[in-house]
């Protein structure tokens, strides 16, 4: 069998052992910021030693050891001598990375509770999993949760900052902590989907590993707590969405939005999934905000498929939704769902009373804007908006589909 090209095995490791190694280093050292830093010096060191030496048997041993080397030395340099002694003994001592699979079915999943930490500030949780568990950066990530990359870059380094002066425990929370800490799990899941989702055009591969690697932690949740609702929500929201991913383009690549997409190019494997998910956890009788954004996305589904679905009964799904948790993209697709069940009106009305000051980066709201504007006769405020839309808009094709909305 041919051995696996240095680089093209640092990819792997770096994809299947990344969250691992970060978990590992930072179980006992209580410094995200240092491992991974020695992390990335280990990466490096080996796009070095690996052409030169070969792959090691255990890529993941190698980079273990070198990253706990680049630690050590670190601290020696700091010259804190009793309190490095201590640190470096715990981390040689501490938690080994199969101690996680234990409790955990997936290593990944662990640190994400272990981020989830109630001490670490609510805003920075969701975040700061994103970027120590899958790699991302501040500028990857930031659309979801509608900052500027510099913004969630500071948010991050404050966060990293209290961990390591507060001494917060690193380490994997007992049994009876999970619930307070999934919601946050919960969020980071859904926001590493959505980053792996906006592209739209496939362009990046590792955006779209993303998107099967956040179905993969939701299933993987619903596995850790199978008597939960909120996990089978998301579960069967992601499932839903991803269960169309192969329909947002069409054959030449162009944009194709859910109301013109064909029905035949969804994956009816994920839509079951996505549909016994959802059942299960309304079984429960304990309702969430991601079992009612799955519920909408299910009444799409139908309408899509052929089914009778009652516009008002989607909007009633949106005013539960927006009673429970009222983030900006539940009350702009609530105003959008108006439209067909209230007429245009009532939907320009539910949207411009979101201050424009909140929504001036929020691309969903211009686009909205833009197409009920359009449908009231109103074109040149449509164009306007349509503009903003578009200025807001990263891929080629999207912005190519709201130019010709105006034509």
């Amino acid at each position: 069998m041919t051995a696996p090209a240095p680089r093209e095995a640092a990819i792997a490791a770096a994809r299947a052992s990344y969250g691992r190694l970060i978990a590992y280093l930072s179980a006992r050292s209580h410094d995200i910021a240092a491992a991974e830093d020695a992390l990335g010096e280990a990466f490096h060191a080996a796009l070095i030693a690996w052409p030169r030496d070969g792959v090691p048997l255990s890529p993941e041993a190698w980079l273990l050891t070198a990253a706990r080397r680049r630690l050590h030395d670190g601290w020696r340099h700091a010259q804190v001598h009793e309190a490095v002694v201590e640190q470096w003994r715990l981390l040689n001592d501490g938690i080994a990375p199969e101690e996680a699979s234990a409790a955990f079915p997936d290593e990944r999943l662990a640190l994400m509770f272990v981020c989830a930490h109630p001490a670490i500030d609510a805003a920075a949780r969701a975040p700061l999993m994103l970027q120590t568990v899958l790699g991302l950066d501040a500028a990857r990530m930031a659309g979801a949760f509608l900052v500027s990359p510099a913004a969630l870059g500071q948010r991050l380094v404050r966060a990293k900052a209290k961990i390591r002066a507060a001494g917060i425990p690193f380490e994997i929370p007992p049994a009876e902590r999970w619930l307070e800490r999934l919601g946050d799990v919960l969020e980071a899941i859904y926001a590493a989907y959505g980053t792996g989702w906006d592209d739209v055009a496939g362009t990046d591969p590792k955006r779209g590993d993303l998107a099967v690697e956040a179905l993969t932690l939701a299933a993987t949740v619903v596995q850790l707590l199978p008597d939960e609702p909120e996990p089978l929500g998301l579960l069967a929201l992601l499932a839903f969405c991803q269960a169309r991913a192969a329909a947002r383009r069409d054959e030449a690549g162009e944009y194709v939005p859910l109301a013109q997409q064909d029905a035949r190019r969804w994956n009816s494997e994920l839509l079951a999934t996505a549909e016994s998910a959802l059942l299960r956890a309304a079984r429960m009788q304990r309702v969430g905000a991601f079992q009612l954004e799955a519920a909408i996305q299910s009444a799409h589904t139908q309408k899509g498929l052929g089914a009778p679905v009652s516009p008002q009964a989607i909007v009633q799904l949106y005013d539960a939704l927006v009673a429970l948790q009222p983030t900006l993209g539940a009350r702009v697709s609530r105003a959008c769902a108006l439209a067909p069940a209230a007429g245009v009106a009532a939907a320009l009305e539910a949207l411009f009373a979101i201050g424009e000051r909140e929504v001036a980066g929020y691309q969903p709201y211009w686009a909205a804007r833009a197409h009920l504007l359009r449908l009231a006769g109103r074109e040149d405020e449509a164009r306007q908006a349509r503009q903003r839309a578009i200025g807001l808009t990263a891929d080629p094709a999207l912005r190519l589909f709201l130019s010709r909305q105006g034509s």
